[in-house]
């Protein structure tokens, strides 16, 4: 477990200013969109995860976003019901197009179409990966603190799981070369890896994707990469988000890279990602694997998801600049109001790492639950326990209302 770290802020550099600069310039561009990310809509009885699973409590965790999807996607969604007729779907030429589009123009990669795998999120593509290319006494491997499913779904294949953690240097959380070298095993058939990072917030740069490519190839391993939150970088040019689709294409062959709109658009209830797999013998043999498991996507999920694509850009730069408010208040905050508390401003997401270790108790998620009425993520589920996760991806004064409870209850 990496050491005690005292809460900071990263220093605002040139190129973030510049980068900031950037933002405002096109954000004036649209000024005219007057996006609203501070009025609060209810979402009680609603139907959602967040909200209603114990709605005793306030609830910070699961990652989605209390903001309304962009207008461009509720037009999309509008229009399409308003067609009246909900069959069997397959993806449109439009979505095809759009995320041609975005994977040359955001991601820098050219995709042939056949290259493109649809699926109806991305956990379920975890699960196939692991059942996909490992057999029994075979094993998965990823760095943790992680999403919770990247260390659950090897029960799916029934193998074995290997965890090595990430560790602190150099002002920043990194992968520990020598721990994973010694940890891997010739049944080592996978590696899950979560680029952004969730919870840590770290942008992994191209020489750290590279060098894992490389342990990949080394190792014959299948690489994973989970880049869901790739949109959502606050300083992409200090920070650039390097994809294994950027991958040398020696290296890019063993990749299978995971992408959706959902966690950008807030649009995860719709259900749709897709899987990029270069690699014909690869993609054939995950595709096979899914079978008849896995549900058909829906008519709706195609188009908002082309919608987001296409016309999401004005949107997200609006929010990357709200969130990064949200950020650098949560930082200051968690700073000069909580001690035994402490965080890492965060390069991506919008999910706080924050770690209260210092606080001896044991869980401290379920301290918050009981001292603040706090539903948070807690830090055991991510493979850290003493830890907890907290979501600022609402609107800034319902995120200081869950801060000053935290505050309350220390």
């Amino acid at each position: 477990m990496p050491p005690v770290h005292v809460a900071r802020a990263r220093s605002t550099s040139s190129a973030a200013a510049k980068n900031l600069e950037s933002l405002l310039t096109i954000r004036d561009k649209s000024a005219a969109m007057n996006f609203d990310f501070d009025t609060p809509i209810s979402r009680r009885e609603s139907g959602s995860i967040k909200y209603d699973r114990r709605p005793e409590l306030d609830p910070y965790w699961v990652a989605d976003m209390d903001f309304a999807s962009p207008p461009a996607i509720l037009t999309a969604l509008h229009q399409r019901v308003d067609h009246g007729i909900f069959g069997y779907a397959q993806p449109h030429q439009g979505l095809n197009d759009a995320i041609a589009d975005y994977l040359r123009d955001r991601r820098n990669a050219q995709v042939p179409q056949d290259h493109i795998v649809h699926l109806g999120g991305l956990v379920p593509a975890l699960s196939l990966a692991a059942r996909a290319f490992c057999n029994s006494g075979d094993a998965v491997m990823t760095c943790t603190p992680v999403y919770p499913p990247f260390i659950n779904v090897h029960h799916d294949a029934k193998v074995a799981l290997i965890k090595v953690d990430h560790v602190w240097e150099n002002e920043q959380w990194v992968f520990d070369w020598q721990a994973m070298t010694h940890a891997v095993t010739p049944e080592t058939k996978v590696f899950l890896l979560c680029n952004p990072q969730n919870p840590l917030g770290r942008v992994f740069s191209s020489e750290e994707i590279i060098q894992l490519a490389t342990f990949c190839e080394t190792h014959d391993l299948v690489l994973v990469s989970d880049e869901i939150h790739c949109d959502l970088i606050y300083d992409e040019p200090t920070t650039p988000h390097y994809s294994a689709l950027n991958l040398p294409a020696e290296l890019a062959k063993r990749t299978i890279t995971l992408l959706s709109p959902s966690k950008t658009w807030n649009i995860a209830g719709l259900g749709y990602a897709f899987a990029v797999i270069p690699d014909d013998t690869i993609r054939r043999k995950f595709s096979a694997t899914r079978g008849h498991t896995l549900s058909e996507i829906t008519a709706l999920s195609y188009f908002a998801a082309e919608a987001a694509y296409r016309h999401g850009e004005p949107w997200r730069i609006e929010l990357m600049l709200y969130l990064r408010a949200n950020r650098d208040a949560l930082v200051e905050f968690i700073t000069t109001r909580c001690p035994g508390l402490s965080v890492v401003a965060g390069e991506a997401t919008y999910l706080a790492w924050i770690d209260a270790r210092q606080l001896g108790v044991k869980n401290p998620a379920l301290h918050f639950e009981k001292k603040a009425g706090l539903f948070l993520s807690d830090g055991n589920n991510f493979g850290w326990p003493g830890w907890i996760r907290f979501n600022f991806g609402c609107s800034r004064a319902r995120m200081l209302e869950g801060l000053e409870k935290i505050a309350a209850a220390l």
